[in-house]
């Protein structure tokens, strides 16, 4: 009955399972930022499909809120006339991704293409 519960569990439980005797588990958080939604959202996607894949215990995107930076300034540049606004807006949104993996197979998992404009920060903590 041992071998039935073992093929049901979709993820490893122990770092033998995963990467050997030796392998040490962390906890991994991949932070993505970009302004960029369909660009961030597609690295999200890869990321999470890549770690499936190596059979990793999986937790995100978490979906922070978006930081919206304004500048509002004169449209006259002398300062004459109608005293007309501009407003600019720029929205930076930010994911997480949590990982439980041995360290090595973080540069497998971010070694995918990412788009232009994404920032990654990878922290890596022992569990």
């Amino acid at each position: 009955m041992a071998t039935a519960a073992a093929a049901v569990a979709p993820y490893p439980t122990k770092a033998k399972e995963i990467g050997g005797e030796g392998a040490r588990m962390h906890r991994i958080r991949i932070t993505l930022t970009s302004r960029n939604v369909k660009a961030l959202e597609k690295v999200c996607a890869d990321l999470i499909k890549s770690a499936k894949n190596e059979r990793l215990r999986v937790k995100g995107p978490v979906r922070l809120p978006t930081k919206v930076l304004v500048i509002t300034t004169r449209k006259s540049p002398c300062g004459e006339g109608s005293k007309t606004w501009d407003r600019f807006e720029m929205r930076v949104h930010k994911r997480l991704i949590d990982l439980h993996s041995p360290s090595e197979t973080v540069k497998q998992i971010t070694s995918i293409s990412i788009e232009p404009g994404v920032e990654v920060e990878v922290t890596i903590a022992d569990v």
